[in-house]
């Protein structure tokens, strides 16, 4: 796994832009390089916030969305269509607004599927398997950038402390008692997140200062799941100014204006 390293912003609206234009370049880069690209997408408010700028930027058209595979780091359990569907966020936000390929858009079944959490689970880690290659020597795609957002109590998609999420080695499982609603989501384990090429966790706001100093120390992932939330080549944590208050100085960040 892969040494995280720090970028700082000024505050969450030039966070969301700068990730943005990370993501843009990042894709390009990816295209050039092999033909598609692998993204996995975050809710929250910094994460819809990054689509929408990403929407808004003439940048965007540098990207060959129809060669991109969109897919989700977790989603609640709740029917499609849904406001508080991660999808529902990311259509409105982004892919309502650019040429995506509909069978590259990699949704996570709800309860109108007929699918139970447990079922839908399996479902999604199905079609990972269907999609990994033999390259990424396991069942799980070796995804190109996967961003994450993380709450001000560190978890991570829907991996939440001490949860029991937290000790799977499957790529994708229901999580039931969320402490926070909905209480019933899919998510990606720490195993299918430490799969990618590249993990982006992505954080604003002096709540989460806390969450993000434990996150960069030695703290197990049990209790502090954004430990874990490692990429195989690179991992970043992109950060506005308060969120990374708490960083201690040994630690190093890189600071933009």
């Amino acid at each position: 796994m892969s040494v995280p390293s720090v970028v700082v912003h000024r505050d969450a609206d030039v966070l969301a832009k700068a990730v943005a234009a990370r993501i843009i370049t990042r894709l390009v880069d990816v295209q050039s390089a092999k033909g598609s690209a692998s993204l996995v997408l975050t809710g929250g408010t910094v994460g819809i916030a990054t689509l929408a700028a990403i929407a808004a930027t003439p940048a965007r058209d540098a990207v060959d969305w129809r060669r991109l595979d969109i897919w989700w780091g977790d989603e609640r359990f709740v029917p499609s269509g849904d406001k508080e569907r991660n999808e529902t966020g990311a259509r409105e936000a982004l892919l309502d607004h650019v040429d995506v390929n509909p069978e590259r858009v990699h949704v996570m079944l709800g309860p109108d599927s007929g699918l139970t959490a447990e079922e839908s689970a399996e479902s999604y880690a199905a079609e990972l398997r269907r999609a990994a290659r033999p390259e990424d020597h396991g069942p799980v795609p070796g995804f190109d950038v996967m961003l994450l957002g993380m709450g001000p109590d560190s978890h991570v998609a829907s991996l939440f402390p001490g949860m029991p999420a937290l000790y799977d080695t499957r790529a994708v499982v229901a999580v039931h008692g969320a402490p926070k609603p909905p209480p019933t989501r899919i998510s990606l384990t720490l195993p299918a997140i430490q799969a990618s090429r590249e993990v982006w966790v992505v954080a604003a706001g002096e709540e989460k200062s806390g969450a993000v100093r434990l996150a960069l120390s030695e703290s197990g992932h049990v209790q502090v799941p954004a430990s874990g939330a490692r990429g195989r080549a690179r991992t970043l944590f992109l950060l506005d100014r308060a969120a990374a208050s708490k960083i201690p100085p040994e630690l190093g960040r890189i600071s933009s204006p």
